[in-house]
């Protein structure tokens, strides 16, 4: 049986030189077995303590400084982003390509409106609410939508006018 003499922790081992916990060599405790040890608990070591370590008398390098720092807590992911939802944003862009193609000007209005009402919120707070260029693309083809189906009603009561005109 061995015994460390710093943290006065014994081993079973007799292939073992140095404590696992601390690299003390161990030294022999046969006679010593019956005696109860003492338990002495040595003070954690402040942070940034600076321990020297010296050479071994063979060796012809200086002492080099050793720094302790407590141990670091394993890694761990992030928590997933809080977002609350990307719908508004979503429905903005939905509703601005549907305007374009066939539900006429009104649909546009809308897809401007909750794209505007999406980006006001992103900018409140930016780290909940996800979607920016959802509703960018959804208030670009409302406006889009509103030009084209405004040139069309235009047009449509121009002709309209015209044809009434020359009756």
């Amino acid at each position: 049986m061995k015994r460390c003499p710093k943290c006065n922790q014994t081993f079973e081992e007799d292939w073992l030189s140095f404590c696992t916990q601390d690299g003390t060599t161990l030294f022999d405790d046969q006679g010593m077995a019956s005696e109860p040890l003492p338990t002495i608990v040595s003070p954690s070591p402040p942070v940034d303590q600076v321990a020297w370590n010296l050479p071994s008398p063979g060796t012809v390098s200086g002492p080099q400084v050793v720094t302790h720092r407590p141990a670091q807590p394993a890694w761990q992911p992030p928590p997933p982003p809080g977002y609350q939802s990307e719908g508004m944003a979503t429905a903005s862009m939905i509703i601005g390509f549907a305007s374009i193609f066939c539900f006429g000007p009104i649909p546009g209005i809308v897809a401007i409106i909750l794209g505007a009402m999406t980006l006001s919120q992103i900018k409140k707070n930016p780290e909940k609410v996800a979607g920016k260029q959802k509703a960018v693309t959804g208030i670009v083809t409302g406006s889009i939508a509103l030009v084209i189906h405004s040139v069309i009603i235009i047009i449509y009561i121009l002709t309209i006018v015209l044809t009434a005109t020359n009756h």
